[in-house]
């Protein structure tokens, strides 16, 4: 005899193996092409068979509860068995073991299984999300063979999660509801992948590395819900009769599995807020006629807004046809800025690119990022300290040969080389149509020419020969040329369609175990060449003071040197010539030199002024004392007594020297006056 529990103990048998056999699939075909989103659709797929598991243990207990009230009803229809089967109470109960089986299990069973699944699912997704930054669905394998593998496994999945769902609608087969809905997700997710696999054909990734976060989100967000739901059920009041959800039948995956119920959910709301039956009105029966069309001709208005593209002032784009980027003429469609109209997706899709932005690799170095931001954290380039998250080493030439090292030891040496190089784009065909991936193309041919190029150069910073070439030193500007040139010259040589705008080698160092002996031998030469140059100043200093210009003096010196070289040759002509280019080379010159030939020429005209004045002036003394003798004497006595006392303060006695009166004459100053100074007093005692 069958019972109500046996198709759905079926239906969650094969769910479970189905789940199962998608679960080996798709976990080893995702490590083997590379695709994170199948390989963490596996664990979704997983996570169904742990549903299905759980629901095929509920749907055995309930069938063994069955055939156990069959077989008491059995039992209770024979005669022989009526006093023991019609007994009352607590003893009726003890042969109903099944069935008290089946209450613990839903009662205890299910809820503890359900925290386990929202664990399993948390756990997971927190797994799955940390490996998804190392993906890279650029470099998958077989994508269209993933997709194929994915559409089979979409369709099984749906067709089981409707029939399943469809099951669900009968009261005993309730619990079907919530492997239905998780298989339709599962069967969604298959669905997109597949898409996302597809268009990586077409090498657009952006879909598929959407799907790779969604996909652990998606696990963690339900297992949130599922802690939630077993919580909230502890508290919520279970009534006889009535379907207990389980905690582990999502509600979120519940309303896009039956949207219908959303719906009912939402009328039901409107006629009690308004108290009448809306949902009977003729609006909303022509809104609920009109709702499948109008969502149709929106899903159709999105579909041919796909044959419309809009470029950037700073973008290019390729319209490819059926995959051909070029037309009946064997033109490229290349469109500029602006909006432009294509045939829908997928006849045409348009590959946009930012031409117009400089783009950067880092050749070297892998740079620190901010977690929080993303952005490049940038610190002073110093020799002594690591600046980046890593560094790469490159080898360098040396002229120190093994002889100064030890036996055996080879002429080169380590550097650090953190070079970024600056980009754009000045052929998109040639940039995305030459190369599989012309950025890691690129990459490839700057590591290639740094190296190439690093091991002619040399690192030697002992001296300014050395320094001049020296990657470490002033050479870098003259490796900067150079490295641009091969590098440009290689990628058009590759047909990669890019300008190298800048090649910066300011990141070329020892590394950091060494760097204070190298920043001594540079502070070295340094202070030698600060030397040399403060030396090179005074010399110009001085010769300009001397000469006015450097040139002038060294012009100066060559005339005299020219001028002792025909002395010693006895060459009288050349001597005089030589000596009157000098003397007018000495009076043109300026600066010391000049001032020293006008004070000597003052010197000399002053000379000879006095001299001939002197002279003149004692031919003149000569003709006054031959003319009047007495008178020339006296009155040369006079004029060195008026030069003598002209300094001198003088008073003039005159007396008669009949006169006996005596006169009394006080030669000091006095401070104050004296009452006979006063002249009104001498007046009236004469009086």
């Amino acid at each position: 005899m069958t019972t109500s529990s046996r198709p759905a103990k079926l239906v969650a048998m094969v769910s479970l193996t189905l789940s199962i056999i998608f679960f080996v699939i798709m976990v080893p075909l995702g490590r083997w092409s590379g695709f994170v989103a199948i390989y963490s659709a596996g664990f979704v797929s997983l996570g169904a068979a742990l549903i299905w598991l759980v629901l095929l243990i509920q749907f055995h207990q309930r069938n063994l509860a069955e055939q156990e009230k069959l077989d008491m009803s059995a039992l209770a229809g024979d005669h022989r068995t009526d006093k023991i089967f019609h007994a009352k109470g607590e003893q009726s109960q003890l042969f109903a073991v099944a069935q008290k089986r089946l209450a613990i299990l839903e009662k205890w069973f299910l809820p503890v299984f359900s925290f386990l699944i929202a664990a399993y699912q948390v756990g997971i997704g927190l797994y799955l999300l940390k490996a998804v930054p190392n993906s890279n669905p650029a470099i998958g394998k077989q994508p269209l063979l993933c997709a194929v593998c994915m559409v089979a496994i979409a369709f099984v999945s749906f067709l089981l999660s409707r029939y399943a769902t469809g099951m669900s609608n009968q009261a005993e087969w309730k619990p079907l509801r919530s492997g239905g809905s998780f298989l339709f997700g599962s069967a969604i997710l298959s669905f997109a992948l597949a898409i996302a696999l597809a268009l990586v054909q077409f090498k657009i990734t952006t879909v598929i590395s959407v799907i790779d976060y969604t996909i652990p989100v998606l696990l963690i967000v339900l297992g949130v819900e599922n802690l939630l739901n077993v919580i909230f059920d502890i508290y919520r009041p279970r009534l006889t009769g009535l379907y207990s959800r389980a905690a582990f039948d999502s509600r979120l995956l519940g309303l896009i599995n039956e949207p219908g119920e959303i719906l009912h959910t939402a009328t039901g709301a409107i006629d009690y807020q308004f108290g009448f039956k809306v949902s009977q009105t003729w609006f909303y029966k022509l809104l609920e006629k009109a709702v499948v069309p109008l969502i149709f001709f929106g899903a159709i208005t999105l579909y041919l807004l796909s044959g419309v593209v809009v470029i950037n002032s700073y973008e290019q784009a390729v319209i490819e046809r059926f995959g051909n980027p070029k037309d009946a003429k064997g033109d490229v469609r290349l469109v500029g800025p602006g909006i432009h109209f294509k045939m829908p997706w997928p006849i045409d899709i348009a590959r946009v690119y930012p031409t117009g932005n400089i783009e950067e690799l880092q050749i070297g170095y892998v740079p620190k990022t901010d977690p929080k931001t993303g952005q490049v954290i940038r610190e002073p380039l110093l020799w002594g300290k690591d600046h980046y998250k890593e560094e790469y080493s490159i080898l360098v030439a040396s002229r120190l040969g093994a002889e100064k090292n030890s036996p055996g030891a080879a002429p080169v040496s380590l550097l650090k080389a953190n070079i970024p190089v600056q980009f754009r784009v000045k052929d998109l065909y040639a940039f995305l149509y030459n190369q599989n991936d012309p950025q890691k193309r690129l990459e490839n041919i700057c590591y290639r020419e740094l190296a190439r190029f690093a091991a002619g150069a040399s690192i030697e910073v002992d001296d300014e020969a050395a320094l001049q070439t020296s990657l470490l030193g002033a050479g870098r500007a003259q490796a900067k040329q150079v490295l641009t040139q091969n590098i440009q010259a290689a990628a058009d040589k590759a047909g990669l369609g890019v300008e190298i705008v800048f090649v910066g080698l300011q990141g070329i160092h020892p590394p950091t175990q060494v760097a204070a002996d190298y920043e001594k031998v540079v502070g070295a030469v340094q202070i030698k060449q600060a030397v040399i140059l403060q030396a090179q100043a005074q010399r110009n200093r001085t010769l300009s003071n001397l000469a006015g210009s450097v040139d002038g003096a060294s012009d100066l010196f060559v005339l005299a040197a020219d001028y002792q070289k025909a002395r010693q040759e006895n060459n009288r002509q050349k001597t005089d010539e030589i000596a009157g280019r000098l003397d007018t080379a000495f009076t043109q010159a300026d600066g010391d030199i000049f001032c020293t030939l006008r004070e000597a020429q003052s010197y000399s005209f002053e000379r000879v002024a006095n001299a001939r004045s002197t002279g003149e002036r004692f031919d003149s003394q000569v003709k006054a004392y031959r003319a009047a003798p007495e008178i020339y004497k006296k009155e040369q006595r006079l004029i060195a007594l008026e030069e003598t006392l002209s300094p001198i303060r003088k008073y003039v006695i005159v007396a008669d020297p009949n006169d006996a009166e005596t006169f009394i004459v006080d030669l000091k100053e006095k401070l104050t006056p004296s009452l006979y100074d006063i002249g009104g007093v001498q007046e009236s005692s004469s009086q």
